[in-house]
């Protein structure tokens, strides 16, 4: 076709080049390497003086158009947002660690943008909150090109290491979905003339295949049903490379560029239709684009020219846009591989063994083998406005069923091999770094605590990939390969023994999925041999691909082998217990990755806690750990930390989130993650990792302490800090009691239970100001010691608050009433286990009983015993034994059992009994005291038995 009517401007200085149309169609927007971005209009020619947008001090690489505007991406690193049609920036989108940026990609729906560059990774941006990133690893070198599936739920990307690669992203972490090698070329050098080629995959408007132009200079199409090579494009006009590609708005046309000239073919039938030869510039066209809204292609080439093509389409046939009543196309909605339906089977039955060509439009309806499918299918469906709603309408394209990516199982403290370098463990004892020399792996072990252990090294031929540091000993772990089963080798850190180290063959096929090593801390320094210590050499537990979790002894001995109901995810040991995590069942549709946490006991493998683990959805488990004081603790993809504080009470304990690390105060301004190394006491220990690292690098970063601080929502600025404080050092006071076994308190809960009294007495002292007495009685229940009691009491009277400093007082007789320590051993005796059958031959405890208690001497003098008796019986006054025994805990005379007597009732009890008829207990009542006078005179001393 002729190309006399082509506009042609020359738009920037020689070199690369790039287009790209507004959505609406008003603007073509261009970029070289002038630094230039010129915003052209559309409907006036080629004598229009352009706005220029001017900010960027580099080559313009990259340009991409939203709903409202445009980025620009350039080699200065920085990637650039404009509104639409201006050229004055609005701001800065993201930039690249030094490097040119190379691609710049808005999805259809205008709500993220993929950056690309010459770092083998792809960064997608939220366009609302540019602080969400997520980060695509696999790229071994620059990443050229990125194209956005027509749904948004799929990137291609195009490395200059000559592969295509498949993202789904539908989830919060992006999946890998497919490799493609040996289609596109493998340009890595950015002064070669192939560098500068679009080898962009360009996604038909029905989501089932792309186009992509190979290194064998063919147009082919990729099927998205199993990724393979469906068809070719191919005509004698079309020689040599294919430099640029171009789909129209509806899918009917692909435009593609080569040194032959701009051709433009049949999506359908894959025939050349048109054809424009070079009139004014033979240069390389580097890319061009369709106009989304009228008949228009536009191309920019290596000589900085911009050539539009008005009507490249004849008026005889189907237009790129829009055409006549009654046609249409229709887009499908993606559905996400491999996710299983109900009537899969009975679907790929009924699909038969159709030819490849039809797989690719099969969810059309289309029939690929009818040549005029074009005009029985394109219609009204194919409007603009329809067109544009469909895929950017909240409840237009969405996936039929979307099952939640399963996570699959790591190892706590590890991270991938990164410029032949990685930790295979990272916690509170030390760290395991391993170096990669090809055929070997040289594996470094360095405690935090020198002191108490010696670091070591050695050369590793097994390659292990899998490590956990406990007290006690290191475990690794390597997979199978060829001939050679997968084993796991236990070095201990001093024994008295000859022989330490020992090795545990698994059968042929069966994968390590997780080690851990646990046992209780050394008592003594591990750095010399010594048999002093009689603890052992811990504990280790190996989860296999077979769903088994193994028990061994720190020397290498069986102890059981467990049966997992779900995939295993990861686990932790401490020194009692082992904390592993599994996926019950399935994942959910919703997004929730459905894990469960188990504690089991090493001494009786026994279950001592279940419970759901609270990943929020959408989220992963990122870290399991365990406290100082021996608690469970996990951390997740959301930035929040939980901790299982009441882990001794069988299957009662809860999840407590202990830190958000969105809310933190250094967070604000500052694009910063944490990864988690371990807790101690009220500190989180982690490595902070700064813009979008995800994993710590080399050399080794120190660690850093973040306070705990619950997630509260109060504001108030005097009382929020401490009703916090309150929450959280009551939950270790809780931990710390659970233990105490047998022992009433340790002087460590002492210090702290009165360090909480003060900070209770400061909240009641502020309640009582602001005249809040139920908060105030609230508070005063929580005191721990009878002398807070004294000074809650002391508060209240100060500010005159008669009512609540009784109910004080009365609050505080009922805890001398009772021993709080105490009964709480006797708590955690009834929720301690029983023993099983013929386990414990001991004599049952004693019952408590409180009135069969045996009586206490107490020392009384003979003068207080006489002066007592005379008119005792009708006369009470604060001298008398009884009331004095009122002030100081003791009874009255009347009130104890003599040995070897009947119980003496007291005068109350004569005066109630006193109305029954025809018995005298005045005579009674004057035996008792004659005897009791009597026995008092006659000796000087007194022993009086109270309760």
């Amino acid at each position: 076709m002729s190309s006399d009517n082509a506009l042609v401007n020359s738009a920037h200085q020689p070199g690369n080049t790039c287009i790209a149309f507004s959505r609406d169609g008003s603007r073509v927007y261009t970029g070289g390497t002038d630094s230039l971005v010129r915003l052209w209009r559309a409907d006036l020619g080629a004598d229009q003086e352009p706005d220029v947008a001017v900010e960027a001090a580099e080559a313009i690489t990259s340009l991409a158009t939203g709903r409202d505007c445009w980025f620009s991406g350039s080699t200065d690193t920085e990637v650039r947002r404009y509104e639409h049609a201006i050229s004055e920036m609005s701001g800065l989108v993201t930039s690249a660690n030094g490097v040119p940026i190379r691609c710049v990609a808005v999805d259809p729906q205008g709500k993220k943008i993929a950056v690309t560059s010459d770092e083998p990774i792809v960064k997608i941006i939220d366009l609302e909150d540019t602080t969400k990133v997520i980060v695509l690893k696999t790229h071994t070198k620059a990443v050229r090109k990125a194209t956005w599936h027509p749904s948004g739920s799929l990137l291609a990307t195009c490395g200059a290491d000559g592969k295509i690669i498949i993202w789904d992203i539908t989830e919060s972490e992006a999946k890998e979905e497919k490799i493609l090698e040996g289609i596109i070329p493998a340009v890595s050098n950015p002064d070669s003339d192939d560098f500068s080629h679009d080898c962009s995959a360009v996604w038909h408007t029905s989501g089932q295949y792309f186009f992509v132009a190979t290194r064998a200079h063919e147009i082919v199409t990729i099927s998205r049903s199993d990724w393979s090579k469906s068809s070719t494009y191919s005509d004698d006009a079309s020689s040599g490379a294919i430099t640029a590609l171009a789909l129209s708005k509806n899918g009917v046309y692909l435009a593609s560029a080569s040194k032959s000239g701009v051709f433009i073919w049949s999506t359908q039938t894959r025939r050349l239709l048109f054809r424009c030869a070079h009139t004014v510039s033979c240069a390389p066209v580097t890319q061009m684009a369709f106009s989304p809204t009228q008949n228009l292609l536009a191309w920019t080439d290596f000589e900085g020219v911009l050539t539009r093509w008005p009507d490249p389409i004849p008026a005889t046939a189907p237009d790129p846009v829009k055409v006549s009543s009654g046609m249409g196309t229709t887009t499908v909605p993606l559905k996400r591989r491999g996710t299983p339906t109900l009537f899969d089977d009975e679907a790929d039955a009924a699909k038969g063994s159709k030819g490849a060509d039809v797989d690719l439009d099969e969810d059309l309806g289309v029939d690929l083998d009818n040549d005029d499918w074009i005009l029985d299918d394109l219609g009204g469906g194919m409007n603009d406005d329809d067109g544009e709603k469909r895929w950017a309408a909240k409840e237009g394209v969405r996936e039929m069923v979307s099952v939640t990516k399963a996570q699959p199982p790591f190892q706590p403290g590890s991270t991938p091999m990164d410029n032949k370098k990685r930790y295979l463990a990272y916690n509170m004892i030390g760290v395991i770094e391993v170096t990669d020399q090809d055929t070997h792996h040289i594996v470094n072990v360095e405690f935090h605590d020198k002191s108490a252990r010696k670091g070591y090294h050695f050369t590793d031929h097994s390659k292990y990939d899998l490590a956990s540091l406990g007290e006690r000993g290191a475990v690794y772990a390597c997979q199978p390969e060829q001939d050679h089963p997968a084993h796991i080798i236990y070095k201990p850190y001093g024994t008295w023994a000859t022989q330490g180290e020992w090795t545990y063959e698994l059968p042929k096929g069966t994968k390590v999925l997780g080690v851990a090593a646990g046992g209780a801390p050394p008592t003594k320094s591990l750095r010399e041999k010594s048999d002093a210590d009689m603890q052992g050499n811990g504990n280790v537990v190996v989860a296999t691909s077979e769903n088994e979790l193994i028990f061994l002894t720190g020397t290498g001995i069986e102890r059981h082998c467990l049966s997992l109901q779900g995939d295993f995810v990861t686990m932790v040991a401490g020194s009692e217990w082992v904390f592993v995590v599994h996926r019950d069942g399935a994942t959910t549709m919703d997004g929730s990755q459905n894990l469960t946490g188990r504690l089991i006991k090493f001494d009786d493998v026994c279950l001592l806690q279940k419970d759901s683990l609270p990943i929020p959805k959408r989220h992963t488990l990122r870290w399991v750990g365990i406290t100082e004081e021996g608690a469970p603790a996990i951390y997740d993809s959301a930035g929040v930390l939980n901790v299982m504080p009441r882990f001794r009470l069988p299957l009662s304990a809860t999840w407590t989130r202990v830190l958000d690390t969105n809310l933190l105060d250094r967070r604000e301004g500052k694009q910063e993650s944490y990864w988690p190394v371990g807790l101690s006491g009220d500190t989180f220990m982690c490595l902070i990792l700064k813009g979008r690292q995800e994993h710590p690098g080399f050399p080794r970063p120190l660690i850093q302490e973040l306070p705990l601080k619950f997630p509260f929502h109060r504001s108030d600025p005097k009382e929020a800090p401490l009703e916090e404080h309150l929450a959280r050092e009551s939950m270790f006071l809780d931990i710390l009691r659970d233990g105490l076994g047998d022992e009433l308190t340790t002087d460590d809960i002492a210090r702290r239970e009165l360090a909480l009294d003060k900070e209770l007495i400061q909240l009641i002292q502020n309640a009582c100001k602001n005249d809040k007495l139920a908060r105030a009685l609230d508070l005063a229940r929580l005191l721990h010691h009878t002398a807070s009691f004294d000074m809650a009491i002391k508060v209240a009277g100060f500010y005159h608050l008669i009512g609540l400093q009784e109910k004080m007082e009365a609050l505080k007789e009922d805890r001398e009433a009772t021993d709080r320590l105490t009964d709480a051993r006797d708590r955690r005796r009834q929720q301690a286990p029983r023993p099983k059958a013929f386990q414990d031959f001991r004599p049952p405890p004693p019952k408590h009983r409180p009135g069969l208690e045996r009586a206490t001497p107490v020392v009384e003098t003979a003068k207080e015993s006489i002066s007592t008796r005379p008119g005792m019986s009708s006369q009470l006054t604060e001298d008398t034994t009884f009331g004095s025994s009122y002030l100081d805990d003791t009874m009255d005379d009347y009130s104890f059992n003599s040995p070897g007597s009947k119980r003496k009732r007291s005068s109350e009890e004569l005066v109630r009994e006193s109305g029954t008829p025809g018995v005298d207990y005045s005579s009674k009542r004057r035996a008792v005291d004659e005897s009791i006078s009597i026995a008092k005179i006659a000796a000087p001393r007194k022993l009086q038995f109270v309760h």
